[in-house]
């Protein structure tokens, strides 16, 4: 093992940080397993406690809330058939059937097992992948990069989307957003109309805020108070060894599946859950069970969304690019206390990288005791009025908006970007592709104008690179790929022949 890899080590399993991961956990396991809240939702109203704090207590903080709002949100899914988030989807389809039956003790062990073994599988590809493509992007040069975060968003666009079109257009109005303040380059004011508070741009994170909380806040505001209650008695949770041999293939298929699909940016747990619920249905000997309250089901998905939290972080840490929504808040909270995720993180603060991965596997320890010994004090939370919890949760987003530069400009932004959120929702545009266009727009633009400014205009300076092709090609592949997939759906109102 390196000196870095021990010296991150010691550094996650000091006393604070261990402190810090376990309470980041049990915030996680709440806000995954309160319908409505997402686990963006809940980072955001963490992270402004995150500004007072040293940098490696902060990150173990997050990763604990994002390793624990994964689990969190198969307990409402097999509990009251509502998943705590979208990554728990495929999860209710047959947990909710065993809680039905009287297994909901049973459905919900198996959940968090799955999900320990996933979270673990993606710790070790973490370990052994990142550092070595910390490695080889060391050799990117400007029109490398710029090519590299051009496909990123590509890819983006193309899974987060319904419509490509729609897709890129979120992802342009991003563009646009970010040109707002000094220029990168020049140092002059762009499209600031006067207004000292824009000099700075416009932070993604009181963006964020606004994209992701106020619509939200919104939709629980409208929704009926009165849910379900939890019903099911919690027999024995821990799963029987039979279970363990049952579910050793769904979990195999969810953690390889969860893990590479976490990699690429843009896929995001929702789809590796149902992915690997079907890869999983079709390897299995009794396929006919799936759907009718089957422990195969449940590990699948499970194993998935946990492992994709790994997969994640591991473009989060060596390209700079975040893999989800959840990776884009880290690398703003990273680079608040001073860190810039890249290459260059593993070269110049390899401990505190190591340190990052490290408190992510603990994440997953803790995660795995806190579900188990505390769920049946965590699941009597489900029944906590909205007349309560939606009220707190404005409150928050209002101080974290402020607390961030402690500029009260920043609220009224929070609220601009609420209303866009709105207006996005209603059109049926995908947030996702303009949230990280808020986040890869600077270094796209700077990689752009430093390349051309080197080769003096000459554009051929992105097609002569090899690498820099090869990440054109694969942009114009998914673009291409994408196309042809909505070409390819059947139109409904378009007859038959014959």
């Amino acid at each position: 093992m390196s000196p870095d890899a021990l010296s991150g080590l010691s550094q996650a399993s000091s006393f604070l940080p261990l402190i810090s991961t376990c309470i980041g956990v049990f915030v996680g396991l709440v806000v995954g397993m309160i319908p409505g809240m997402t686990i963006s939702t809940g980072i955001i109203i963490v992270l402004p406690v995150t500004f007072v704090l040293p940098a490696d207590i902060a990150i173990a903080l997050l990763l604990g809330l994002y390793v624990g709002g994964m689990t969190g949100g198969s307990f409402s899914a097999v509990l009251l058939n509502i998943p705590g988030t979208p990554s728990a989807s495929a999860t209710a389809m047959d947990g909710f059937t065993m809680s039905a039956k009287g297994e909901a003790g049973r459905a919900l062990g198996i959940a968090i097992t799955a999900s320990f073994i996933g979270g673990l599988f993606s710790f070790l590809c973490l370990f052994f992948i990142a550092p070595l493509l910390a490695d080889v992007a060391l050799e990117f040069r400007t029109e490398d990069m710029f090519s590299l975060i051009f496909f990123g968003l590509t890819i983006i666009c193309s899974f987060a989307a319904k419509s490509l079109v729609k897709g890129l257009l979120s992802a342009a109005l991003g563009l646009t957003l970010v040109t707002i303040g000094q220029d990168p380059v020049m140092g002059t004011s762009r499209f600031t109309f006067g207004e000292a508070n824009l000099m700075a741009g416009v932070h993604f994170l009181t963006a964020m805020i606004g994209l992701f909380a106020i619509p939200q806040l919104i939709d629980n505001l409208r929704a009926s108070n009165a849910g379900k209650q939890v019903q099911a008695r919690l027999t024995s949770i821990l799963p029987k060894v039979s279970d363990l041999k049952a579910i050793r293939l769904p979990v195999c298929i969810g953690s390889f599946t969860g893990s590479f699909l976490g990699i690429l940016p843009g896929a995001g747990g929702p789809i590796a859950a149902f992915i690997s619920y079907d890869y999983a249905r079709k390897a299995s000997k009794k396929p006919e069970q799936f759907g009718e309250g089957c422990a195969e089901g449940v590990a699948a998905p499970e194993s998935a969304n946990n492992a994709v939290t790994g997969g994640a972080l591991i473009p989060m840490m060596t390209l700079g690019i975040p893999g989800d929504p959840v990776t884009a808040i880290l690398i703003g909270a990273l680079t608040i206390h001073g860190l810039a995720p890249g290459p260059l993180l593993f070269l110049e603060r390899g401990d505190f990288a190591y340190g990052l991965i490290w408190s992510f596997f603990w994440a997953n320890i803790f995660n795995f005791i806190i579900a188990i010994l505390g769920l049946r004090i965590l699941v009597k939370l489900l029944a906590t009025p909205r007349a309560l919890l939606m009220p707190t949760v404005a409150v928050l987003c209002v101080i974290g908006s402020y607390a961030l530069r402690n500029n009260f400009f920043d609220v009224y932004v929070m609220l601009f970007f609420g209303f866009v959120g709105l207006a996005m929702r209603w059109l049926d545009m995908p947030v996702v592709p303009m949230l990280l266009a808020l986040v890869l727009g600077r270094s796209l633009e700077e990689n752009l104008r430093v390349a051309l400014t080197s080769s003096k205009g000459d554009i051929s300076i992105f097609f002569t690179s090899p690498i820099s092709l090869t990440f054109l090609c694969l942009a114009a592949l998914s673009i291409y790929w994408s196309l042809r997939s909505t070409r390819n759906k059947v139109d409904p109102y378009q007859k038959e022949p014959g």
